[in-house]
């Protein structure tokens, strides 16, 4: 028999997901063995691109420079909604990242697969899970050659997680109703249809042939492309793309002088929409395209699974480390339902709007819609959506803050310059006190940092109380000193329930 490996927490699936998660955990010292199936990382583009909520939270943990080095051009605006020409404005919303930021998906694998085996979790490849055993205590998981118990289960695996269906659970939504291909590909020669650097996504959609198609360029010969027809259904078993498919397309779209030279990776994909009635079942937790599926429009699912990592990892840690209030690792499910529920709504509308075979209605509807993106507080509430900066928690609290993100914001403290995101790169809690109205001596728990500075900007409260994901759950507008057990009663309601770090 195989003998029984214990750790604190498994994560089921090596995509970005999956080894933020991984990453999370360990950086909060929490024993972390991330199973995947496949040997060896698929170098794909597919992943769409960072949306700026998201490049927020990568810059907190410093992150995002690595994966800027690595990025394709950028859009010269701020994206798109159902690629409508009119571009997104993000800069109403106080970011540093107002565009989205185009990443192949393996890249992003990379660099967070590095940070999370520095931090010291493990990544065990050819481990296809085939057996799931919650209980009250933990679960019981058997994989390709081990045998694995754990504290808690985390499923990143993917819209057809293998988890989820060892463990029965429904995925109710609506089934595809159009099938395309996306697809990593290098060109030898080129038509003059061909994109040279990225535009608005409007301008990359191209008809011809009984086909759509569009090129995104990568860098050199290399593009991702994304093509289907009119008359393609899904199926149940989709098969492979194959090299000639994929020239059928290319030439019919972009002329017979656009080689193809190599294909990279190529994988079919739907318009489903899905989501998990609970993200959590006792000790397994879901998160990512696990727990939520859409129409693939604007790079929302690589941004939701990264949150969902950002939200869950601290949560998770509190919980095994003894520290976290009640109901603390059930608010994952009470708050991350709720956004990915909205990312569903808003990609079903994109859905009609970005009918690659538009009839007279959607025609008329895109115009309509086009005219409405230049408004200004219409373009706002978009790209609030579509890049995740309006999302608001719903926390207690009767501070106009709370729930929301905090800006990344200069600040000013005894050590010099300096920015809010690089207070945060050790994923703890922060109490930020821009008027010296912390209390000398607070006995903090640990995970709690204290920060006094000034800020140049307003920041709409004089002391903030900021989880490890970037929300405020606390904050007060101060003349006087903090009342100290007020304080202290809203760290042990909302972040940790610990005793004094001093």
């Amino acid at each position: 028999m195989t003998e029984i490996e214990t750790t604190e927490v498994v994560v089921v699936g090596a995509g970005p997901t999956g080894l933020m998660l991984a990453y999370e955990l360990a950086l909060a010292g929490v024993e972390t063995l991330v199973l995947e199936k496949l040997s060896r990382r698929v170098e794909q583009v597919k992943g769409g691109g960072i949306q700026p909520r998201t490049a927020e939270l990568l810059e907190s943990r410093g992150l995002l420079e690595p994966l800027l080095r690595r990025a394709a051009p950028r859009e010269p605006a701020g994206g798109h909604f159902a690629a409508l020409p009119v571009p997104l404005d993000c800069t109403p919303w106080e970011t540093r990242h107002p565009y989205p930021i185009a990443m192949p998906q393996g890249e992003v694998e990379k660099v967070f697969e590095e940070r999370a085996t520095a931090a010291g979790a493990r990544v065990l490849r050819e481990a296809e899970v085939s057996e799931v055993e919650p209980d009250d205590d933990g679960v019981a998981v058997r994989a390709r050659g081990h045998r694995v118990r754990a504290r808690y289960l985390v499923a990143c695996d993917g819209g057809h997680s293998t988890v989820r269906k060892l463990l029965g659970l429904p995925f109710p939504g609506r089934a595809g109703t159009h099938q395309a291909v996306l697809a990593g590909v290098r060109l030898s020669s080129v038509s003059s249809l061909v994109p040279r650097e990225i535009g608005h996504m409007s301008t990359l959609l191209r008809r011809a042939g009984g086909h759509w198609a569009m090129l995104v360029p990568q860098g050199g010969d290399r593009y991702g492309l994304t093509f289907g027809r009119a008359d393609t259904a899904p199926t149940e078993d989709p098969g492979t793309v194959s090299r000639q498919e994929i020239t059928t397309a290319l030439q019919a779209v972009y002329g017979d002088e656009t080689v193809l030279d190599a294909v990279e990776n190529a994988s079919r994909f739907s318009d489903a929409t899905r989501q998990l009635d609970h993200y959590r079942a006792g000790r397994v937790l879901f998160a990512g395209d696990a727990a939520h599926i859409h129409p693939p429009l604007g790079g929302q699912g690589i941004n939701l699974g990264i949150q969902d990592a950002f939200n869950l990892g601290w949560k998770l840690a509190a919980t095994l480390q003894g520290r976290a209030p009640d109901g603390l690792l059930d608010s994952y499910h009470d708050e991350r339902h709720p956004a990915a529920a909205r990312v569903l709504h808003h990609t079903s509308a994109q859905r009609v709007l970005a009918d690659p075979n538009p009839d007279e209605d959607v025609r008329a509807l895109r115009d309509i819609f086009t005219d409405l993106l230049r408004l200004p507080d219409t373009n706002r509430h978009l790209a609030g959506l579509m890049s995740g900066l309006s999302l608001r928690y719903p926390l207690r609290g009767a501070h106009p803050l709370t729930g929301q993100r905090v800006p990344d914001a200069d600040l000013v403290t005894d050590a010099g310059p300096t920015r809010l995101s690089a207070l945060s790169r050790a994923g703890h809690a922060l109490l930020l006190d821009l008027a010296g109205a912390v209390p000398a001596g607070l006995p903090l728990p640990a995970r709690v940092d204290l920060v006094r500075a000034t800020c140049p900007a307003d920041p709409g409260a004089a002391v903030l109380l900021i989880r490890p994901d970037g929300y405020v759950c606390w904050a007060a507008d101060a003349s006087a000193p903090v009342d100290s057990g007020v304080l202290l009663a809203a760290i042990a309601a909302h972040l940790s329930t610990a005793g004094s770090s001093t």
